[in-house]
């Protein structure tokens, strides 16, 4: 039941700079990256080879740490530590920047609703902001949340539903409904002894992978209180643990293949699957590949393609990001 990863391009994205985050568009044809040196690059496939087509190099003043694509795949979101979040519109080939809006401390991640109609800001406090967004490029405050107790990491939106999670450095979990036009937290997920860096619904969105500082990613899943009430539950039903030597920096589930890859600290890559014979309310995942010196330094993030199976992108602190082919036996 093992599988493997093979590395089927390298490239050097953001030379002399780190190379934090890499996105892929909606169809699965561009890859966004983002890094130190202030710029996006969006890439392109020629042939067998990945190709910078454009450099957005003029909306933000500091380093560039996450970008996302809208769900239409038209808009492309930046947040960086210049403490601006900016919006580009995709025209053809070419990206404009329609939107560049300031915060007073640095934002840290950018993530788009299902439906495109939310896009949210977190700044290093513990509020994150949403944006509306409408047809005609305007978008406004609806939402300030704030229910850790220090600064946020990351958010991410459930597949289908107006539902998120959000990680901190509060050491947890938290789990966000639009109520009356307002966003409540309906659920604070506790387990973890560090920091959360980061989070990923599987495909159906039943459950919710989180990975950390203290070397774990944990499987949360959704339960039913049957009290009526109208609060989530969500219990964790599994934990990874001794496979990583430092911090876990970024987990990514494949809606195509259902395979868990990490991205750490110890530069390691790491596809997990789940033992298909196992009973799903106690799942057990174990290590189907490994890259132990993936890139020579930190791994930063990892993006599974969404329309090719087993197409995977890392980046790294050496500025470079790779493109990955991962192949399971079972």
């Amino acid at each position: 039941m093992k599988g493997a990863l093979e590395l089927l391009q390298r490239v050097s994205a953001h030379p002399d700079a780190r190379c934090w985050y890499v996105a892929w568009s909606p169809s699965g044809t561009l890859l966004a990256s983002c890094g130190g040196d202030r710029a996006i690059r969006i890439w392109g496939k020629e042939g067998d080879s990945w190709e910078c087509k454009c450099v957005l190099a003029d909306g933000h003043q500091r380093t560039v740490r996450t970008v996302a694509w809208s769900p239409c795949g038209k808009y492309l979101a930046s947040a960086s530590f210049d403490a601006t979040t900016c919006i580009w519109k995709k025209t053809n080939d070419d990206f404009e920047c329609v939107l560049a809006d300031g915060h007073q401390r640095t934002v840290r991640t950018v993530a788009w609703s299902p439906c495109g109609k939310y896009l949210i800001t977190i700044i290093c406090v513990k509020p994150f902001i949403f944006l509306l967004v409408d047809e005609e490029d305007e978008y406004e405050c609806v939402s300030v949340v704030n229910s850790h107790t220090q600064d946020v990491k990351h958010v991410v939106w459930h597949p289908t539903q107006e539902l998120l999670a959000s990680a901190s450095y509060d050491n947890k979990v938290c789990i966000y409904k639009e109520e009356d036009d307002d966003w409540e937290c309906r659920a604070t997920l506790e387990g973890h002894e560090s920091t959360v860096w980061s989070l990923a619904f599987d495909p159906e969105g039943q459950r919710l992978a989180s990975c950390s500082d203290d070397r774990t990613v944990k499987i949360w899943k959704e339960s039913t209180l049957g009290d009526g009430s109208s609060d989530e539950s969500w219990k964790c039903v599994c934990t990874l643990s001794g496979f990583h030597g430092r911090t876990i920096y970024d987990v990514a589930w494949c809606r195509l293949t259902g395979a868990l890859a990490t991205a750490c600290g110890d530069d390691g890559v790491r596809v997990f699957k789940e033992d298909p014979t196992v009973d799903p309310e106690q799942p057990v995942f174990f290590m189907s590949a490994h890259v132990p010196k993936a890139h020579g330094q930190d791994v930063n993030c990892v993006s599974w393609n969404p329309k090719e199976a087993g197409l995977l992108a890392t980046c790294s602190d050496n500025g470079e990001f790779a493109i990955w082919k991962y192949n399971s036996d079972s």
